[in-house]
């Protein structure tokens, strides 16, 4: 059987999922004056996206891949730009502001540092899946730790959460399950990490509607009254 045509189908929707995820995100950013990513989530990202783009175009070519990916990368330097704009913040209240920017910078070169290491162990194919979806996992959990911790629903949405959640789905199935391009096949640690990513996106989901149908409440009393 083959696979190729749902192979395709499966990278195009998960591209796409992901663009709507960083669209509504720099949408966000600038209307609420915050960014509406986890910067760990953002700085794996970023490293990841700009080391695929270069060495996959180095190795193949352009692919469709390597166009998601550069596309990825730029928008996601919009979401970077309002990480360092509105950023401050949220910066913790004990610690000088002074800080803000080498913690940043280092957060940053950590994420890089990690992704080349990724490459080196795994070979660029297999560590660019391995790294996705850990980052994935922890991107998961930083959304409710967000969510949480601003104690409302600043700079998220729903279009992020189900879009995220779609996003990460589709590659699962294609690497956990079919198995993709220059793979042995089927990965057990990528569908594991994929299953366990959605477990989280839909608590995301569900508390995020929730805290959203409060403030809707609210803002209903506050007009009444």
């Amino acid at each position: 059987m083959n696979l190729a045509p749902l192979s395709l189908f499966l990278i195009v929707i998960s591209g796409i999922c992901w663009t709507i995820v960083y669209l509504d995100s720099i949408r966000l950013g600038f209307k609420n004056s915050t960014y509406a990513m986890p910067f760990w989530a953002l700085a794996l990202n970023i490293a990841w996206e700009v080391q695929q783009a270069i060495l996959e175009y180095q190795d193949t070519g352009f692919v469709i891949q390597v166009g998601i990916s550069a596309v990825w990368f730029l928008l996601d330097c919009v979401i970077l730009y309002t990480y360092f704009r509105f950023g401050k913040k949220y910066f913790p209240a004990n610690l000088q502001t002074k800080w803000f920017l080498p913690w940043s910078v280092l957060v940053l070169l950590t994420a890089f540092i990690l992704e080349y290491v990724f490459l080196c162990e795994f070979g660029l194919y297999v560590g660019r899946q391995y790294a996705a979806f850990l980052q994935n996992l922890l991107m998961s959990v930083l959304f409710i730790t967000m969510l949480v911790s601003r104690g409302n629903s600043e700079g998220q949405s729903l279009t992020i959460a189900v879009s995220k959640w779609l996003g990460t789905v589709t590659p699962t199935i294609l690497f956990g399950i079919i198995g993709g391009k220059h793979m042995s096949g089927p990965s057990t640690l990528i569908l594991v990490t994929g299953g366990f990513c959605s477990v989280f996106d839909l608590i995301y989901i569900a508390m995020l509607a929730r805290t959203k149908a409060l403030e809707n409440r609210e803002v209903q009393i506050d007009t009444l009254t």
